[in-house]
């Protein structure tokens, strides 16, 4: 796994061209973490463009997997980030029409199929996860592109008269003539979901690449300074995920359980195979649960080898999954691994964070994933992990809950509903929107799934009135869910994760945590087939609304039994609510003092030193509210230190 980043400049000319190359130095120095084992810089004098690459090598140790790396026939330079797990089948696909490679690298292949097939359809043959940054000399145009689900980041936009892109947003905070101004409005929006959305960055000008699609940057849209919301909405679907799931739910599959059952182990088993070719030490991360266990079954069923495997623990906690990881691990004859961390382990990780993450970012389940990313990396290079089972194969409570209460509140006429809020308004003063009075009032006005979901996934659930120059603008993901052909409340909800909360958070917080430590990992479950059949299958398949992930749960009983993982499911997350009446207090009230908060002119002060007032003398369970604006605060002051 690797760090891309680059410009293109408005104006090229030779005086410049060492300015580029001391600029992408500094760039792509703050990245080194992505890429600690080579560097590579190229630049265009006659073009103004320059690319930089930071690699991790996995396949291809040699030279010849070096990057940025030159097509055969010279027209196009890539910066690549990423695996292509089928590249061994396209490379075959190539040699049989007489290309001759020069080495063994995923890269070189995946620029040679571009070179001879195009872009477009490359594309759409490939099986990986990757963002990359594609020079065309022959065009001038610059092209971004970024996989299926999104498991690589990369983002764009204008530094000065520079176009610049970046795996981070570090490497573009580095450009001497970016303007480094917050974009309240996605403020909002990191306040409500406890991350920011594609296609927006905490950054004003900055966006991220949607996953699926490829953005093209010309020479005219240089000189004119096209504004990147202008140049996104310009860009190219190579895969779309709501036309896949679409089409999954148009065509249902129609066979028996067992027939279902085969054919998604069949499935499961090609897509850990694929991503268990590497040149270096592999393992897999193992939590215990249903998704990571299937993972680990798979590859102890290929591997001639004892799978090294990995879990985390907490000592305090009286039924932690790490033990029952053990027990999974003994079962399968992995060679396992496991620590178990204090709050104190997990609190030094806690000032790291603003830098690991380089935008705002408050799932606290990043702390124990960065912890056993580390403790990983001390034995493999790559590892594979469970995520994308609770998505795909409905494994979390809240959609069972969101669809009873959709349910229940759309028998209730329109009428009734709204006098039944006139008449329990007047007893929601001084409560929070946390009350459950509250909650049954906002409730009883959506008036469709989506919008009962979103607002029960919501943590600050009106952040507009909280930023002082904020509006909570409309999403993407909102408007594709909303557009899109699905009609029961759980596939809804399972899509909207699909393209919003797995892509932004699960995703993101996996990727900065691992690769902070220089550890790739890969994501089985995620394979873009397994995506498709998995909304091809009859709800009925996946849940019985009691009880998630069905079908993935008969697959793992193949592999192991079932004493062994039917247990209820467990969160991964460290406790913050203790954390913040303890340890982190003084943290905290220095963060959030009247002063402090005042003086930054971000937030409403008052409504803020309320809230910590209330959660500090027992009257409100607010924890993850308060620790979203901790979240933001503390990356403020990094941001700062940052540039200077």
């Amino acid at each position: 796994m690797c760090g891309i980043t680059g410009i293109y400049k408005k104006e090229a000319n030779e005086q410049n061209v060492r300015q580029v190359q001391l600029v992408l130095d500094r760039m792509i120095s703050a990245i080194h973490h992505r890429g600690p084992d080579g560097v590579g810089i190229w630049s265009d004098t006659d073009s103004g463009v320059g690319l930089a690459h930071k690699r991790l090598s996995i396949i291809d140790l040699s030279p010849t997997g070096d990057q940025p790396m030159e097509s055969h026939c010279h027209r196009y330079i890539i910066s690549y980030n990423g695996e292509i797990y089928n590249y061994k089948d396209i490379r075959d696909d190539l040699e049989k029409r007489n290309f001759i490679f020069r080495g063994t690298s995923d890269t070189e292949v995946l620029l040679e199929s571009i070179a001879i097939d195009g872009l477009l359809h490359t594309l759409q043959k490939t099986n990986g996860m990757f963002a990359f940054a594609l020079w065309d000399k022959k065009n001038r145009s610059l092209h971004l592109a970024r996989d299926r689900i999104g498991k690589k980041p990369l983002y764009f936009g204008w530094a000065g008269n520079d176009f610049v892109f970046g795996s981070e947003l570090k490497s573009i905070l580095k450009h001497p003539e970016f303007r480094n101004e917050i974009d309240y409005d996605a403020l909002t929006l990191f306040l409500k979901y406890r991350y920011i959305p594609f296609p927006y960055s905490i950054y004003k000008g900055i966006y991220k690449l949607k996953p699926g699609t490829i953005v093209s940057v010309s020479k005219k849209d240089i000189e004119q300074s096209i504004c990147v919301e202008d140049l996104y909405h310009k860009k190219e679907v190579y895969w779309s995920a709501k036309s896949a799931v679409e089409g999954s739910l148009a065509n249902l599959f129609t066979g028996s359980e067992k027939e279902a059952v085969d054919i998604l182990d069949n499935l499961l088993f090609d897509a850990t195979k694929s991503r268990m070719v590497s040149d270096v030490p592999l393992g897999a991360l193992l939590s215990g649960g249903i998704d990571s266990s299937t993972v680990v079954s798979m590859m102890q069923k290929y591997s001639s080898m004892p799978v090294k495997t990995f879990s985390l623990g907490f000592e305090k906690k009286k039924d932690d999954e790490a033990i029952h990881a053990k027990k999974i691990a003994e079962y399968l004859g992995t060679d396992h691994t496991e620590l178990y961390i204090s709050d104190h382990d997990a609190l030094n990780v806690i000032p790291k964070l603003p830098e690991m993450y380089d935008e705002p970012f408050a799932d606290p389940s990043q702390i124990p994933t960065f912890l056993i990313s580390k403790l990983a990396k001390n034995n493999v290079t790559v590892a594979l992990s469970g995520d994308g089972g609770d998505e795909l194969f409905c494994g979390y409570r809240r959609y069972f809950r969101g669809a009873k209460i959709y349910k229940r509140v759309n028998q209730i006429p329109s009428a009734i509903k709204s006098v039944l809020s006139s008449l329990l308004k007047p007893f929601t003063f001084g409560k929070t929107n946390e009350s459950r009075l509250v909650k049954m009032i906002s409730e009883l006005k959506t008036n469709d799934p989506l919008s009962t979901y979103l607002y029960r996934v919501s943590k600050w659930r009106d952040p507009a009135k909280l930023v002082l120059n904020g509006n909570e603008r409309p999403t993407e993901f909102y408007r594709i869910a909303k557009n899109a052909a699905i009609k029961d409340p759980i596939h809804i909800m399972m899509f909207t994760d699909l393209i919003s909360y797995l892509t932004d958070d699960i995703l993101v917080k996996v990727d900065r945590a691992s690769m902070a430590v220089s550890l790739e990992l890969r994501n089985p479950i995620l394979d873009h087939r397994v995506v498709e059949f998995a909304f091809s299958l009859p709800l009925s398949m996946k849940t019985d609304c009691k009880i998630g992930k069905k079908i993935l749960r008969h697959v793992l009983k193949r592999y192991v039994p079932e004493t062994l993982t039917d247990r209820p499911k467990q969160g991964f997350g460290p406790p913050v609510s203790s954390w913040l009446s303890g340890s982190l207090n003084d943290w905290a009230e220095d963060l959030l003092s009247a002063d402090r908060l005042k003086r930054d002119g971000i937030f409403h002060v008052d409504m803020i030193r309320k809230m910590w007032t209330d959660l500090n003398s027992g009257k409100q369970h607010l924890h993850g509210h308060i620790w979203t604006v901790l979240m933001f605060q503390a990356w403020n002051i990094w941001r700062k230190g940052f540039r200077a």
